[in-house]
């Protein structure tokens, strides 16, 4: 469970990356679409894991490699952002969010199961009085 310190400190990570992803550095990405959809913070507030969406890209797994590569100065740039709120600049790591693959997932083994349906209530009260008489 991630403390209120933790959560408010991953909101400041995700607002600012979202806005050097999305604005300052889409010339680095070829003008692919990349939205911050969470980050999660280290109890000691050193280490970010952010997780990212792709649009408009063929290859996500070639783009988050160019992000590693990037690394350095996509932290530059946070650091510039939010410098007066923090002490620590945290390290990134980033991963490709994988939320709509397995909504996609859990929703085809729903598809899957056999539900019958449910009986109505007019077919209830039907069926008992006619076995009481």
């Amino acid at each position: 469970m991630e403390s209120q310190r933790q959560q408010k400190f991953a909101r400041l990570l995700q607002r600012d990356l979202a806005t050097i992803f999305q604005q300052d550095s889409k010339h680095w990405f070829d003008g692919a679409f990349i939205t911050v959809t969470s980050v999660r913070v280290s109890p000691d507030l050193s280490v970010a894991k952010v997780y990212l969406s792709f649009l408009l890209t063929k290859d996500p797994q070639g783009l988050l490699e160019r992000i590693e590569e990037r690394n350095k100065q996509i932290r530059h740039q946070l650091a510039a952002r939010i410098k007066n709120q923090v002490r620590i600049i945290p390290e990134l790591r980033f991963y490709p969010d994988d939320t709509a693959e397995y909504a996609s997932h859990i929703d085809s083994l729903l598809d899957k199961l056999d539900i019958p349906p449910e009986e109505n209530d007019e077919d209830v009260n039907r069926t008992r009085t006619d076995r009481n008489e």
